[in-house]
């Protein structure tokens, strides 16, 4: 008899031996989004994402398979090679991945770990920061709502301000809420956020910083 075993539970097992994890791309640059927005961090993506959003900007991430793998000391002393004092885990779907052991050895060296996940597999690691970013094509677990530091949701269309605010009576009274909005649509989306926000004061405005000054 065929087994099928999932994509995700293929990711992690080969995490597991060894001991490694796949990345698509590192580099230290300015945080361009919600809370942190303009402060320097050192972003990690790792490569590996099921949940397709049809609008992504970095489908490219999609297939782990694709990016060489490094274990959690090479990238700890990738990031110590600069001034960062945060490292940003995200994606694709960083979750796909076990994290525990990448997160303690950056916050046994100082660095402080924020994450940017859609919340679609369970939780792992060690956080000072969870952003939080729900999506229609694979909704979040519960287990990742009460621990959201940031919510932050893209919108692409009006429908979408009504899935917002779905997830933010979801999250702690603490989160704080970000409407941000999707990047091929946002000079038709930005006025309708900016009016929302001004309506439902409890939500702020995020832009993709990083895209209008091009850096990565």
């Amino acid at each position: 008899m065929n087994v099928l075993v999932s994509t995700e539970q293929t990711i992690i097992d080969q995490d597991l031996i060894t001991g490694s994890l796949p990345v698509m791309e590192d580099f230290y640059t300015i945080q361009g989004e919600g809370f942190h927005q303009g402060k320097a961090a050192y972003f990690i993506r790792l490569g590996g994402c099921d949940v397709g959003c049809v609008w992504c900007d970095v489908k490219e991430s999609w297939d782990a398979s694709k990016f060489d793998r490094f274990n959690a000391d090479k990238l700890v002393e990738k990031v110590r090679q600069t001034p960062a004092q945060v490292v940003v885990i995200t994606g694709g779907e960083p979750l796909m991945h076990s994290l525990n052991e990448l997160t303690g050895r950056f916050q046994l060296a100082g660095i402080k770990t924020h994450i940017e996940t859609s919340g679609s597999h369970p939780l792992s690691g060690s956080w000072d920061w969870i952003c939080l970013s729900p999506k229609k094509f694979k909704a979040p677990l519960p287990e990742i709502l009460p621990v959201a530091n940031e919510l932050k949701v893209v919108v692409f269309n009006s429908s979408d301000f009504k899935w917002a605010e779905k997830y933010a009576a979801l999250v702690s009274s603490k989160c704080k809420l970000y409407l941000q909005p999707e990047w091929d649509r946002q000079a038709e989306i930005t006025p309708m956020l900016i009016e929302y926000v001004k309506e439902h004061p409890q939500w702020e405005l995020s832009l993709q910083l990083h895209k209008y000054i091009n850096v990565p």
